[in-house]
């Protein structure tokens, strides 16, 4: 049932100098995890756990379609797009790549990696020509990076990155990759917690430490985003503890190089989502965890938690006052002023 919330300051715990939320409206409820979500004709295009895979109109909530695109019940934590088709690839191994029409919404599973390490942590299209999606490392742990091209074909991307041992990364979003038109970012987690930079022109990489927490296999940057080649934000923590509060949110100012470390003891916690506002320049971001909604007005140096909603882990801008976030059993679109 499509339901709209109104929202009172005093109900989300909102800040008089906070963004002010105007409402909120749920689009969907289902029994279902969604941690990726992609945006494409007016609507939510997710893919989640059991194999769903589908869409709902983000104004007429009522236009809706869910899919099952495997009887194996297969976890879904990735999705990506180019220009005709959607791609998803389930977490478990075997990992298959699906491909689905936009138009007719059929789909084919295009490949498979059968190694028992693989368990793909995003999918990240550059442009409609371009992809990348990367695995947790094998025993060699050379980063497993895989490359799709416009001929369509996924092939594995030649390097020497070596991730160090509980080296890895979480599929809590799909937002630990991040590009503009000359650079992809990958942001590892674990044992250590980095930034991998890869120059498109010539596919080399450098490796960079973060001031993020890390060490436990729980730790770690979750999510990345990135206005330009220079400025970007990266977010994360604990799941095991949410509520813990430091070095989990980290600024870069010279494409990823260096990291400083923001509103350390004074944010909402473990967050597996953040976004850059369009068109503020880098200045307005929001972010989600699994127990709350956050805000920031001055390039994520301090943050306001603006709802104390639970379950929900990724989310995405639909235009400047709309945003829609997704998680456990349901999509929500967000209005604000």
């Amino acid at each position: 049932m499509n339901k709209i919330f109104p929202l009172m300051l005093a109900f989300f715990g909102m800040a008089a100098s906070a963004q002010q939320i105007q409402s909120m409206e749920t689009l969907l409820n289902d029994k279902i995890s969604i941690r990726a979500i992609e945006l494409y004709d007016h609507k939510v295009w997710y893919s989640g756990t059991d194999s769903k895979f589908g869409f709902v109109d983000v104004e007429k909530p009522g236009k809706q379609k869910q899919m099952i695109l495997s009887e194996k019940k297969l976890q879904f934590r990735t999705l990506g797009q180019d220009k005709n088709f959607f791609y998803t690839i389930n977490i478990e191994s075997p990992a298959e790549f699906f491909k689905i029409d936009k138009k007719s919404l059929k789909h084919e599973v295009v490949f498979r990696d059968t190694a028992k390490t693989a368990f793909y942590d995003a999918l990240h299209f550059v442009n409609d020509k371009l992809a990348y999606t990367f695995s947790d490392p094998d025993q060699s742990h050379l980063l497993k990076l895989m490359v799709f091209k416009k001929n369509g074909n996924w092939t594995q991307v030649t390097n020497k990155v070596a991730l160090e041992e509980g080296e890895a990364a979480f599929a809590a979003s799909n937002t630990n990759i991040a590009s503009t038109a000359k650079t992809v970012w990958i942001a590892t987690g674990g044992k250590a917690s980095r930034i991998l930079k890869m120059d498109l022109k010539n596919n080399t990489f450098e490796i960079f430490n973060t001031p993020v927490i890390q060490g436990e296999s729980s730790q770690g940057i979750y999510s990345i985003d990135f206005l330009n080649d220079t400025f970007g934000i990266a977010a994360g923590g604990d799941y095991t503890k949410p509520e813990a509060n430091i070095n989990n949110i980290a600024t870069t100012n010279d494409g990823g190089k260096i990291w400083q470390v923001q509103a350390s003891g004074k944010n909402a916690g473990y967050t597996t989502c953040v976004k850059i506002k369009p068109g503020s320049k880098g200045k307005e971001m929001i972010s989600v965890g699994d127990r709350h909604i956050s805000y920031s007005s001055d390039f994520g140096k301090t943050w306001t938690k603006i709802s104390d909603e639970k379950n929900l882990y990724v989310c995405e801008w639909v235009d400047q006052q709309t945003v829609v976030f997704a998680g456990k059993d349901r999509i929500v679109k967000m209005k604000i002023k």
